[in-house]
């Protein structure tokens, strides 16, 4: 089932541990609804602009897989809100800025961990707050690195 021009409901579903653990990640209509306004809101717009695609490494998560995963109990992605991305080639901080700048969204973080792995986590909700936070090895900040 096609989201958006260029995402898919099974991409935004689709999750290893999943698979692994035998978890049935399949999300209601609520949840589905919330990942086509993230995928035309959010992975869209990023995509038109930089041109090259993009693959998320986590989008919907059921209540299990979250678990399972170790995600907070209050997470997004329970609810079709949120998704977990790079961009090929695309320095992070500068994704960040460019999403800050451009992309209406409830929650942006730019999640930093130890050995250069990085990533963005940006969600959407019906009253979005567009809060920028940076998250390195588990502190929150708010904003984004000066670089």
């Amino acid at each position: 089932m096609e989201l958006s021009k260029n995402f898919t409901l099974a991409e935004m579903t689709r999750s290893d541990t999943a698979e692994r653990e035998g978890i049935d990640n399949t999300p209601d209509k609520k949840a589905e609804e919330y990942l086509e306004r993230v995928c035309n809101e959010i992975l869209q717009p990023v995509r038109e602009h930089y041109g090259v695609p993009i693959t998320p490494s986590s989008g919907f998560r059921c209540e299990a897989l979250n678990s399972a995963i170790g995600g907070s109990p209050k997470s997004q992605h329970m609810l079709g809100q949120a998704v977990d991305f790079t961009v090929p080639g695309i320095d992070i901080v500068n994704l960040a800025r460019w999403i800050r700048d451009n992309v209406e969204f409830d929650q942006l973080i730019l999640e930093q961990r130890q050995l250069g792995k990085a990533w963005i986590h940006c969600s959407i909700s019906e009253k979005n707050r567009n809060e920028v936070l940076t998250k390195t090895h588990n502190l929150y900040a708010k904003g984004l690195p000066h670089v």
